[in-house]
């Protein structure tokens, strides 16, 4: 991992004005991408990727009313309030500490967790790595001054660009937030994260939007019993283990099924990868709704994505080309598509996890499917 905090800091300050989406409603991945390549030691090419970038991107939307404690229930959901939830969430950020914040609107927005195509939760869990980098490089720092750290402070006010990442983030998934309509699965599942990811069966009308591909699960034969499948933990600490088997499993999947979406399907695999990364920050009470959510959007996007297995020779290909972790994700950089570039970052959290060389192999696939930037 990177030392260096200046460059990402300089560089959320260049996304935070801004919005964060464009061309009707696509994400915009920028303030997530940098913070992987940051983490993977990419720091001097940060800013000539967001040279290439940024251009796409449109300004922050002005408020129309402003979002109160009071009334944040009547917007939320309400896209064409970006601005009032972003000016809301910088100031509630810039008053209290960042995990009271996280901890208070993590369980409120987390049954909208395929808000934006699961970008909302994405961008959440970049942020919260980000934070949790920096207090960990300020505990460290002052270990080395012989200076114990003040007591609270895991839990202190951070300010600058990286608590304003941190609120931006949040900001979209509550503007975006649109819970998805399907019934709760039964709570006697049996099966891995691998073998119930095998039984997510596809949605017939897989040519439209996505939306429309998430209004067929619950008339999908073998949706529900699918989703009730997974095994349930005993333990918030089993429920971490099973979302971190759930990331990896996802990983794996995209190796041999990512031609269905490529694009699409990494969010199978990042999205729990956020949820995971957020753990760290959030009480143990609220692990296993944690595990719940990230499972649904996990099997909700193979649902709507998945449709055919690879040849085995483009997998052989993909495995051939693949070499270290490191190799992985500076290949990723090199390609420049964002969702190549997040995707290496998942998969190099699941080989760090398992040792198991085909996550890389399935980064190295997304870089062969996508379309460079």
């Amino acid at each position: 991992m990177s030392s260096d905090t200046g460059i990402l800091n300089e560089a959320y300050e260049r996304f935070h004005t801004t919005g964060p989406e464009f061309s009707g409603a696509l994400s915009n991945h920028g303030p997530m991408a940098v913070e992987a390549m940051v983490q993977h030691g990419h720091d001097r090419q940060v800013h000539a990727w967001i040279d290439w970038y940024q251009d796409r991107l449109e300004e922050l939307p002005r408020g129309i009313t402003p979002v109160t404690r009071a009334d944040w229930r009547e917007a939320l959901g309400d896209a064409t309030r970006l601005g009032d939830w972003t000016t809301f969430m910088l100031r509630e950020a810039g008053e209290r500490p960042w995990r009271e914040l996280l901890v208070e609107w993590w369980p409120r927005l987390l049954p909208a967790i395929t808000t934006g195509s699961t970008h909302g939760v994405i961008r959440v869990g970049h942020a919260v790595r980000a934070l949790l980098a920096e207090e960990a490089a300020t505990a460290a720092l002052a270990r080395e001054d012989a200076v114990a750290p003040a007591s609270g402070a895991a839990t202190q006010l951070i300010e600058g660009p990286r608590i304003a990442e941190f609120a931006h983030s949040l900001a979209y998934w509550a503007a975006r937030w649109r819970p998805l309509d399907v019934k709760a699965p039964a709570q006697d599942g049996r099966r891995t994260p691998s073998a119930a990811l095998a039984e997510i069966p596809s949605v017939s009308e897989q040519g439209i939007s996505i939306t429309h591909r998430f209004s067929q699960l619950g008339t999908t034969p073998g949706w529900d019993a699918a989703l009730g499948s997974l095994q349930r933990p005993e333990t918030p600490r089993q429920a971490a283990k099973l979302l971190a088997d759930l990331a990896d499993a996802a990983v794996l999947d995209y190796l041999v099924h990512g031609q269905g979406g490529p694009v699409m399907l990494v969010h199978a695999s990042t999205a729990p990868t956020a949820v995971l990364r957020t753990l760290a920050a959030l009480p143990e009470d609220l692990w296993l709704p944690s595990l719940d959510a990230a499972w649904l959007a996990t099997a909700a996007i193979t649902a709507a994505y998945r449709n055919s297995e690879a040849a085995p020779e483009d997998v052989a290909a993909a495995m051939s080309r693949t070499g270290n972790p490191q190799e992985s994700f500076d290949r990723a950089v090199r390609h420049r598509d964002e969702h190549a570039v997040k995707f290496a970052d998942s998969a190099l959290d699941a080989f760090e996890r398992t040792g198991n060389k085909d996550t890389l192999a399935a980064a190295t696939r997304a870089t062969m499917m996508i379309k460079p930037g």
